[in-house]
């Protein structure tokens, strides 16, 4: 039987110029919204703290210095 990822979480480890599923899903909450982003739409992340963000505009105003 297949096992299907849909409606699941995916676990992700964010590098500087990708990520790497850690375990399947379809998608990742962002970490400012907690918004649903699909993985083919994931996009913007910080590497540092390991958090994924829905849009450009929101992953800048997060990693703005203080």
């Amino acid at each position: 039987m297949l096992m299907s990822h849909t409606d699941r979480p995916a676990k992700i480890h964010y590098m500087a110029n990708g990520f790497r599923v850690l375990a399947p899903g379809d998608h990742v909450p962002c970490a400012v919204t907690g918004a649903r982003i699909p993985l083919e739409d994931l996009r913007y992340w910080d590497v540092t703290t390991q958090r994924p963000f829905a849009t450009a505009a929101i992953a800048s105003e997060e990693m703005r210095p203080a």
